[in-house]
């Protein structure tokens, strides 16, 4: 189990990046469901997306296939 968040890892500046810039995002995960909206916050475990409905989810990142931002 992860016990310490890495903000030296790539990933994880990317993402941070994608929260600071309110960026849309495409998350598909293993089970082939895609996801769309706007990344909240993460954690070593888990992020936060907020849809265009205002509604959140919490995806683990073991879940994540690919995410992908969306041009505008």
């Amino acid at each position: 189990m992860i016990t310490e968040f890495d903000t030296s890892l790539p990933s994880t500046r990317q993402l941070q990046n994608l929260i600071k810039e309110a960026v849309p995002t495409e998350i598909k995960l293993l089970t082939g469901d895609i996801l769309t909206g706007r990344v909240m916050w993460q954690d070593q475990c888990s992020m936060c997306l907020v849809d265009d409905h205002n509604q959140q989810v919490i995806i683990w990142k073991q879940a994540i296939a690919y995410l992908k931002p969306l041009s505008n």
